[in-house]
Order: structure tokens, then C-alpha cells, then sequence
């Protein structure tokens, strides 16, 4: 189910990409080839996939051009390994380009991919749906929210690797990521069955205003940011956490350890396995 409001995001990438490229151009050669928390992906390799992220949204959403057709995507299993195998061959490709190189075409594309995402209409139907929310169509600003947080949480796992990821922390920035990432709790608890009324809560920890209500209605959960009920359940995640346990960054099992749970234990632990990611 749609957010109540459209989360706006699209005044927020020039910044994201003014911290990126600050970020790259201090990092040291050693740097480029620290390990992520992302298997077998250093700095670079990230950095490579966001340029990655530029020149698809270029070349498909502005210019119409898909190159590579994949076999027959019947099920959300068969996307997945679509796009993780289009992900590695990029990555791979670009071990050969510079560090030098990969920013500035950072730098040059990104300028591109804003302006593009400004000439679409928030309201009309986007090329590609938020398919870990459950929509088999978006509206434009859902697609870009989206494409928002995956700018800011790539961005974040480079950071990680240098304990540099204050900066993203900051409320401006957070809070939209999260905002988006929540979408996906409705489709995650579709099949939790509740009695009707039933209403958890979710907060992340030290984020104004970083909560939500998720309500069972007759057919369906139904999320919104203020409620006036009790919840039965509460779950507060550290700030520093939620971003990673959305993102496959961290095991369930450590992720349990700082996530706590008020009221019905069982209903409020199945948040410890959403996904706001293709994966």
C-alpha cells in the first residue's frame, strides 16, 4: 500500500553526491581496496556500481535503451539473479578503470542522472516498480525514493569500511531512507495473520520523528506514521543498525541483540528479516 504522502527525495541527490565525491577524492590508494560488508565488494567495487546506477537509469529510463535482454523473468527469484548477475559483470569490468577515472565519471553522470529525474512527474507511473514493497506498478516518486536509498545506503557501506559514516546520520538524510524502507513492512507482514485492529509499532532510535504504526485491517496491514492505539507490540532499533538490517549488512542473530522488543515477542521479530533491497 502507498505511503499516506509522497516522500520527496529529489532535492536531496546533489547533496548525496557532493559528500560521495568528497569522500572518494580523500581516500588513499589502500583505501579504494578495503573490504565492505559486502561480500567479495570493496570501496571501488561500490563506487563502480553506483556509477553503474547512473548509466542504467541514463540509458533505460531517459534514452529507451535496455541492451541486454534477460530470459523470461517469471517470478521474483528470477529478477534477483538478473540483476546480481548484471551487478557482478559490471563490477568486474571495472577493475580495470583507475580510481581517478571512476570519479569522474561519477562526477559527469551523476550531474546527468539529476537533471533527468527532474524532468518526471511525481505522479505518473514509473518505468520500474518498487518490487520489495510489493507494487507491481509505482508512481514516480516512489521509484525515486527508492532510487534515493540506494544512493544512500551504497554510500554508507563505503563509509562503514572507513568509520566515516557519521556524516549520513545526519536527520536530513536519514530519515528519508528510512522513510522509503518502511514501505516495504506491509508486504513483508502480508502473510502474518493478526486479529483486525492488531498495531505494532517500529521506531529507530535517536531519528526525530522515525516512527510507524503497522495496523491489521480485514484483508491487509496498513502502515501510517500516527495512530491514537495501543500497540501490541513495539520495536525499537538502534539507529546505527536499521539501515543494515534492512540491506542484508548484518546477521539476524546480531541484528536480535539490538533490537528490542516490547509486548508480543513473535509478531515484533519478523521485522528482523525485511529486506529494502532487491535481494
Amino acid at each position: 500500500m502507498p505511503p499516506e504522502l509522497p516522500i520527496l527525495t529529489l532535492h536531496l541527490f546533489p547533496k548525496l553526491d557532493e559528500l560521495l565525491l568528497d569522500f572518494l577524492r580523500n581516500l588513499s590508494p589502500a583505501d579504494w581496496e578495503k573490504q565492505t560488508i559486502v561480500p567479495l565488494w570493496t570501496i571501488k567495487d561500490i563506487a563502480a556500481h553506483l556509477l553503474d546506477g547512473n548509466l542504467r537509469t541514463l540509458s533505460m529510463s531517459r534514452d529507451g535503451y535496455f541492451g541486454e535482454k534477460p530470459n523470461p523473468i517469471e517470478s521474483y527469484g528470477d529478477l534477483v539473479a538478473y540483476l546480481n548477475r548484471l551487478n557482478a559483470d559490471w563490477v568486474k569490468a571495472f577493475k580495470r578503470v583507475s580510481p581517478t577515472v571512476l570519479i569522474e565519471l561519477l562526477e559527469l553522470t551523476g550531474s546527468q542522472y539529476n537533471t533527468y529525474l527532474k524532468t518526471l512527474n511525481p505522479y505518473t507511473p514509473a518505468i520500474f516498480s518498487v518490487a520489495w514493497a510489493g507494487e507491481e506498478n509505482s508512481q514516480n516518486w516512489f521509484h525515486i525514493a527508492r532510487e534515493y536509498t540506494e544512493k544512500w545506503h551504497h554510500q554508507q557501506q563505503m563509509r562503514l569500511a572507513m568509520g566515516q559514516e557519521e556524516v549520513l546520520y545526519a536527520t536530513e538524510l536519514y530519515f528519508p531512507y528510512l522513510d522509503t524502507s518502511m514501505q516495504a513492512l506491509p508486504h513483508h507482514y502480508r502473510n502474518v495473520m493478526a486479529e483486525p485492529g492488531t498495531v505494532i509499532l517500529f521506531e529507530v532510535k535517536g531519528i526525530p520523528n522515525a516512527q510507524w504504526y503497522l495496523q491489521r485491517g480485514e484483508n491487509a496491514w496498513v502502515l501510517s506514521k500516527t495512530l491514537d492505539q495501543t500497540p501490541i507490540a513495539s520495536v525499537g532499533i538502534e539507529g546505527s543498525i536499521a539501515w543494515r538490517m534492512l540491506t542484508k549488512g548484518i546477521a539476524k542473530a546480531e541484528a536480535a541483540k539490538r533490537v528490542e522488543i516490547e509486548g508480543d515477542q513473535k509478531l515484533g521479530a519478523v521485522v528482523l528479516d525485511m529486506l529494502a533491497v532487491m535481494a
